[in-house]
């Protein structure tokens, strides 16, 4: 026969697996990655002591401003991430929490991921070389890009607006980027449509802190660029690489029209 327990033993009784489960929550890893603003690397510039884009076979010009493409930093796949690190994140506007599997493929492992982003990268970079090179109808050029330390595709559009500056500027002998600071993010494949990315309200934050005045973010995306878009930068939402390079020679000359979000 079982006794009867008293109001404050059943509210103990009832207490003790609560805490247990709480506390199970506050230190267990959550499948959760964090990331922040990450790096950004000016494509006109050096990186690491080495031209981030070398064109042989065509003759370059001297550009002013820069282009910058943009990242995200996000805890590693095997970092412990607790529910104190999620919810003081969730409130954050320069923090994001996303999940783990949407930042790397489950089962991967670090040196398995590292691989697949470097893979990433480079037919990225193939890819953007060749819309750029479609896009000013030119053959014969060998174009080689080089960035330490980033992976990914989403440096793809900057790339290739890289090289139409220093190929090409604005068409009539000034820059692309009218001597500003332009930063930007999107993928590009070889017929020059922009593709989404991801992360985009981090980035425009990494942007503005590095000096950017204009941000290029795919259309699709206007709404996440525009969540947290930090005072002082102007968003142009592109689909294409000709549609990007005609908003910067339209900025620049300050004529014609140039989108918005």
């Amino acid at each position: 026969m079982l006794s009867r327990l008293t109001r404050s033993q059943a509210v103990v009784v009832c207490a003790v697996p609560f805490v247990a489960l709480l506390a199970t929550a506050v230190f267990a890893p959550l499948p959760f990655s964090l990331a922040q603003p990450g790096l950004t690397a000016n494509v006109l510039g050096e990186n690491k002591g080495d031209p981030v884009i070398t064109i042989t076979g065509a003759a370059t010009r001297a550009t002013d401003g820069q282009l910058r493409m943009t990242t995200i930093e996000a805890t590693g796949p095997d970092a412990h991430v607790g529910l104190g690190e999620v919810v003081d994140s969730w409130f954050r506007t320069d923090r994001a929490v996303m999940p783990r599997d949407s930042v790397y493929p489950s089962g991967d492992s670090v040196k398995e991921i590292e691989e697949h982003n470097a893979e990433q990268m480079k037919e990225s970079q193939d890819t953007a070389a060749q819309a750029a090179l479609s896009y000013l109808h030119k053959k014969d050029v060998k174009v080689t890009l080089k960035l330490a330390d980033v992976g990914g595709p989403s440096a793809g559009l900057l790339f290739s607006l890289g090289i139409v500056d220093k190929l090409d500027g604005d068409g009539s002998g000034g820059d692309l980027t009218g001597g500003r600071t332009i930063a930007g993010t999107g993928t590009i494949d070889p017929d020059g449509k922009v593709g989404a990315v991801g992360g985009v309200a981090l980035k425009t934050q990494a942007a503005r802190r590095d000096g950017a005045t204009v941000f290029l973010v795919p259309k699709a995306e206007c709404s996440d660029a525009k969540s947290e878009l930090p005072k002082g930068l102007r968003l142009i939402p592109v689909t294409t690489l000709k549609g990007a390079v005609d908003a910067l020679v339209a900025l620049e000359k300050d004529k014609g029209s140039v989108p918005s979000c």
